[in-house]
């Protein structure tokens, strides 16, 4: 589990905005980059060519 503190200081590598633990707490999202960074053995993976876009909401 990755602790506040760390979360505090943490940035997206892309656009140098702040990310947030995913529902599953087993990645890390930028809403700016819409993008999320895979947490691996409690580390989070800070690498923009590893990081996965998130899905889009379906809008009606």
């Amino acid at each position: 589990m990755i602790k506040q503190e760390l979360l505090d200081i943490l940035a997206c590598p892309k656009c140098k905005g702040p990310v947030q633990l995913n529902e599953t707490n087993n990645g890390l999202i930028c809403r700016a980059c819409n993008l999320l960074y895979e947490i691996r053995d409690d580390i989070p993976i800070m690498l923009i060519d590893e990081a996965k876009p998130l899905e889009q909401e379906a809008k009606p």
